[in-house]
Parts: structure tokens; sequence; C-alpha cells
């Protein structure tokens, strides 16, 4: 009986428990008709990065309720769809190694407006939601984007700026805090300072000598 439960013990294995996976993609990303873009996909798993680890990206056009699959990785290789709108225009960039399902969109087109979704498998972690990005194309930049990049580096220069005048601003008020303490510190030299500044300019100068200093004291006129 000792044997045969022993024997039983190695042929039985308990099967992995399956966890959760997390699967991010951008938002919403913008471009221009003929530009290329890189759609993001990765995703999060408590277990280290399986050999069969798979990503899946289906495509569904802007007023159309049916997505078509457009992108398929498996088994350590990829398969772009041969007759969708994107058989010549899509290239797989990503690196599974790391957990990166990326495709790399090129010549963009107006009708490729539409939503792109990334599915991600790292068995035994399959169970997880799709993650999607809204892809939007345009002919040329649009007004309220460039408004608003306009409005973000005016921004920045203007407290670039605001920085610069500071950081004179303060030093000036400290020189002229450490003039002053040092005019003070001597006798009879902050009138001579004053007038060779140019600050007696209107004032009648009268000499006083001074024991071991030659300076003048401003007396109105």
């Amino acid at each position: 009986l000792y044997s045969l439960g022993a024997e039983n013990s190695r042929v039985l294995k308990v099967p992995e428990q399956s966890q959760a996976i997390v699967i991010y993609t951008g938002w919403e990303r913008h471009a221009l008709v003929g530009s290329d873009i890189r759609l993001s996909c990765s995703f999060f798993s408590w277990r280290w990065t399986s050999e069969d680890v798979t990503f899946s990206w289906t495509y569904r056009p802007d007023g159309s309720r049916d997505a078509i699959s457009i992108f398929h990785y498996t088994g350590g290789a990829a398969y772009v769809d041969n007759k969708g709108p994107f058989r010549d225009r899509l290239e797989f960039v990503g690196n599974p190694g790391r957990r990166d399902g990326s495709i790399l969109l090129k010549n963009l087109e107006l009708s490729d407006n539409g939503t792109f979704t990334c599915d991600a498998k790292n068995p035994p972690d399959i169970v997880g939601r799709p993650s999607s990005v809204r892809l939007l194309v345009f002919e040329k930049v649009p007004i309220q984007a460039g408004v608003i990049t306009g409005a973000i580096i005016g921004v920045v220069l203007g407290l670039l700026v605001l920085i610069v005048v500071i950081y004179y601003l303060m030093r000036f008020l400290v020189a002229r805090r450490v003039f002053s303490l040092s005019v003070r510190s001597v006798p009879g030299l902050w009138p001579a300072a004053l007038c060779q500044s140019g600050f007696c300019q209107g004032l009648e100068l009268k000499p006083e000598p001074i024991p071991g200093m030659d300076t003048c004291v401003a007396k109105l006129a």
C-alpha cells in the first residue's frame, strides 16, 4: 500500500491555479494622415512571463458594431491578417518577453479612425478584461489641439521668464544689502560712496576733513 501511494503521489499533479491578468493600453491617440503610430499594449501578471504568452488585436471602425481581428501573436510567431484594412500597413514591434505586445500602424488614412482592442494571455493566467484605445486620424493638426499646445508652451515660457526675473531681483537686493552694511561699518564712508554713485547731483558739497580719511558731506543748496 505504501509503494502504491508513493507511486500515485508521483503521478498525480495539482494544476496551477489561474490568477487575474491586467491589460494596459492608451486611452486615445491622435495622428495625421500619412504618418505612423505605435499602439502600445502590456499586461501585469503575478507569474513569470510564460513561453505560451499570446497577444491579440481587434479593430472596430467608427460607425460599426462589428470588430475584426487584425493581429495575433502565439507560439513565438506573429500573424497579421492578410485580408483586412491593415494587411500591408501593420508591423509587430513588441517584445513578448517583456510583456509588450505593441503594434505599429503605417501610412494612416482617415478611414482608420476607430477602436483598437488588445487582449493578452499569460498561461495559466488567462482571465482578464481586454483594453481598448481610440485612434483619431486628422488631415492637419486640430485647432483645439494647436491652441492647447500653444497655451502650454506660453505658460512654460512665462514661468521661465518669471524665474529669471526673480533670480536677478534677489541678486540685486542681496548685493544692495551687503553694500549698505559694508558702508555703514566705516564711519563717514557712506556720504562719499553716495557722491561717487551720483546721488549728490543738485547738492552743494562741503568738504569736511575726517582724520585719516578724505570725504565730503552733502548739504542742501
